[in-house]
């Protein structure tokens, strides 16, 4: 059977952890209380305890009394009477009053507290919710009176007296989102002058005054006192809707079908996290009820009384337990999601609200393609042998391209196993990667997932090498990434392609944590990318009639895109700063993150250097710029991203809060890391090997540096995970289209 304290931590809501009951802490108190009266039933005798009358109110006092002790010794000497006064004469009552002062009333408080606090923020939330809705509706409506006059004045041919820009209507920034249904013509023109007025009234009678946006919010000059603005504000993430200069009126101010299915996808989105972080404060307040009942019945047990239930009365009149706010509010998020966004469907609308877990394993697809793996590998390392493959110096039965675009997908599959291992390792200690990423539960992707996608490219590659189809190898790869079916992980793969789109063009995008972690991936596969690039070289030579091998490893050309290739990752990531830094209020440490970036653009430039010519200057240049290199990055790795070496922690050299109970990992894991980030010293060291040796070095350094990137992503973010558990932030704060301006 499984103890109450363990399944209390498996079921609490890890970024709320700190705000739970402390059911370890009071059940210390238990135990001590345990101790007491086993010692004072020694030494005094317990037959005169249960007497009734006189003899049992002396007893209750006689038990009582070390009792009363110790717990003031917990509290700190504080006298009882004048904290919490007695509640009646008897051993009972002092016992209930001994048990409040336990810490029983301190988490009750601190409980209360908290719930009080999230209940407002959500009954809040959710006041803020129906308003945008409300202007939704209105919006909508009036949209839909303006499509059907123009459809009137155009069949009476008053089409261009139609299209008079208005003065102004609203003002959009950005979309996240690529509406799949486009808007025609009619939808995409601005609203008519008399349908502005109509817009103007309908959002006054939800407190708000529509302006045009060069006004700037500006107070009216009539004397009437100044209300508040709106403008239709959605999230830079996409530009593509950003002041369409083919569209009528000045700088964008106009609306459309398209904003208005942007702006409703925004508040759909808004309301599943609000009926999230409902469930969310439902499943806080059962919880606390439960242990406080467990904790309670404990205190009975040891007594051998029955005090504890007129306290369990006062715990359940507490307002986390007789609120019903949550509850309501819940309800009424359903039936408004289900009036509005699913046309009466309630099934439809719990779908959305509530969606249901994914019950299919791929285990023995996992199982199938590991054995296919170790098979075929075991078949090729035979015919390895066999044709003697290393050991010949002149000619090779498997052609020249095998050696880059091997490893090529070797070092992908790597990365994603060693994903999957982060995976498992954020699950098996409960950080929420896909409410740090903003993944869909639904579509994220599993460990297993990751693991067989891993042994699925693997089975592919050993596969082709054994009957020397590279061509197929590097077609099959690319279809499968880019096909549109929804087989293979399509939602995975398309939010992949999303992301290194945002990545390529990260001046242009709003930078997301999962769009600077995957960049920061990018920095540790260069080795992957050049190998990338030579495949390609090698077909498109191959294509030109000329000799591929020594074109893609000799020519100008080929050596000046290895420049590119090596700093491109990391030029992305110093992009990824600058956008931060310009965003996030002009933060100093998003320039000082750029600052590594370029130091290791440095670094790398010098070492590329110096492999073309190896004379002492430039050794020394290497040396110089590696070594400041490494060092601003294992500075950034231990004190930024790990959040280690914080000054007066209660671990030494660690951080206060630490997920693994077992520190020696974390400083296992700092040498780990510190010996990994020196592997550029053996780019230095002339060591005199052959051909294939040569190429299996590099492949090792290649390889070490994904392992050490994977280390340090569970790192990072076990780190981001304790950050939202400092902020007690379990539930995304979805962006609204409409914002009042003052």
């Amino acid at each position: 059977m499984v103890k109450f304290s363990k399944e209390l931590e498996a079921q609490l809501i890890p970024e709320w952890k700190d705000a739970f009951v402390d059911y370890r802490q009071l059940k210390k108190h238990v135990k001590k209380i345990k101790l007491t009266l086993s010692r004072t039933r020694l030494s005094d005798g317990c037959d005169h305890i249960y007497r009734r009358g006189q003899g049992r109110a002396r007893g209750g006092s006689l038990l009582l009394s070390p009792l009363h002790r110790l717990v003031g010794a917990i509290s700190g000497g504080r006298s009882s009477d004048n904290h919490h006064p007695r509640l009646g004469s008897d051993g009972e009552d002092q016992y209930e009053a001994e048990l409040v002062q336990s810490g029983a009333e301190e988490e009750l408080d601190k409980v209360n507290n908290f719930y009080r606090a999230k209940e407002a923020e959500f009954v809040e939330r959710s006041d803020l919710l129906n308003k945008q809705l409300q202007i939704l509706s209105d919006l909508k409506h009036i949209l839909n009176e303006h499509r059907r006059r123009r459809r009137l004045a155009s069949g009476k041919g008053g089409l261009d007296s139609v299209r008079s820009s208005p003065a102004g209507v609203l003002s959009l920034l950005n979309s996240p989102y690529n509406m799949s249904e486009p808007a025609n013509e009619a939808d995409e023109s601005p609203i008519e002058g008399s349908t502005t007025d109509e817009l103007i009234a309908a959002l006054e009678r939800n407190g708000i005054t529509l302006v045009p946006s060069g006004q700037g919010g500006k107070a009216k000059k009539d004397g009437k006192p100044k209300a508040a603005t709106m403008r239709i504000d959605i999230p830079a993430t996409t530009p593509h809707l950003v002041n369409n200069p083919n569209k009528e009126g000045a700088g964008g101010d106009y609306i459309n079908r398209k904003k208005i299915q942007c702006a409703e996808k925004m508040i759909r989105g808004a309301f599943v996290e609000l009926y999230r972080g409902l469930g969310l404060l439902k499943t806080y307040s059962s919880l606390n009820m439960l242990a406080f009942t467990k904790i309670l019945k404990k205190f009975d047990k040891v007594s051998k009384q029955h005090a504890s239930a007129s306290y369990l009365k006062v715990v359940k009149r507490s307002h986390f337990v007789s609120s019903d706010k949550i509850v309501r509010a819940g309800d009424e998020v359903e039936s408004i999601f289900t009036k509005h966004f699913a046309n009466g469907d309630r099934k439809r609308a719990m779908k959305f609200l509530r969606p249901p877990a994914q019950g299919f394993s791929r285990g023995h697809l996992l199982r199938l393609f590991t054995g296919s793996f170790v098979t075929l590998f075991c078949v090729y390392a035979i015919l390895a042998h066999l044709t003697g493959i290393f050991y010949s110096a002149n000619s090779s039965p498997i052609p020249d391209t095998w050696r880059p675009s091997t490893p090529t997908f070797t070092l992908i599959s790597l990365h994603i196993f060693l994903y999957g291992c982060n995976l498992l390792a954020w699950r098996a200690t409960r950080i929420n990667h896909n409410f740090i990423f903003e993944f869909s539960p639904k579509t994220a992707l599993k460990h297993r997932d990751a693991f067989l996608i891993c042994t699925c490219i693997m089975t592919t590659v050993v596969g082709a090498l054994v009957v020397q189809l590279i061509m197929l190898k590097g077609a099959l790869f690319t279809g499968t990434l880019l096909c549109p079916f929804n087989i293979f992980y399509r939602s995975t793969r398309f939010c992949l392609l999303r992301v290194l789109r945002n990545i390529a063009l990260s001046p242009f995008y709003k930078v997301l944590m999962v769009d600077f972690f995957m960049a920061d991936q990018l920095t540790s596969q260069i080795p992957l990318l050049r190998y990338m690039e030579f495949t390609v070289c090698y077909f498109m030579a191959g294509g030109f009639k000329a000799n591929p091998y020594d074109t893609c490893t000799r020519s100008h050309q080929y050596k000046l895109f290895a420049y590119v290739i090596s700093f491109l990752p990391y030029y992305w990531r110093a992009m990824q700063c600058i956008r931060r830094y310009v965003e996030e209020g002009y933060d100093l440490n998003h320039m000082a993150n750029g600052g590594k970036y370029i130091s290791a653009m440095i670094a790398a430039a010098a070492r590329m250097k110096y492999a073309i010519t190896p004379t002492p200057l430039w050794l020394a240049a290497v040396v110089i710029t590696s070594t400041l290199a490494t060092v601003y990055q294992l500075y950034w790795d231990f004190v930024k991203d790990w959040g280690f070496f914080t000054p007066g922690s209660k671990n030494a050299f660690l951080r206060d809060d630490l997920v693994l109970k077992n520190k020696s990992i974390y400083y296992v894991s700092i040498g780990v890391n510190f010996v990994l980030r020196l592997a550029w010293v053996a780019t230095v060291l002339h060591i005199n090997l052959g051909r294939v040796e040569n190429r299996m070095v590099d492949f090792l350094l290649a390889s070490l540096e994904i392992i050490r990137r994977g280390h340090w992503n569970y790192y990072r973010l076990e780190n981001e995970h304790l950050n939202n558990v400092g902020k007690f932030r379990a539930v995304k704060m979805v962006p609204l289209p409409f914002r009042d301006m003052e």
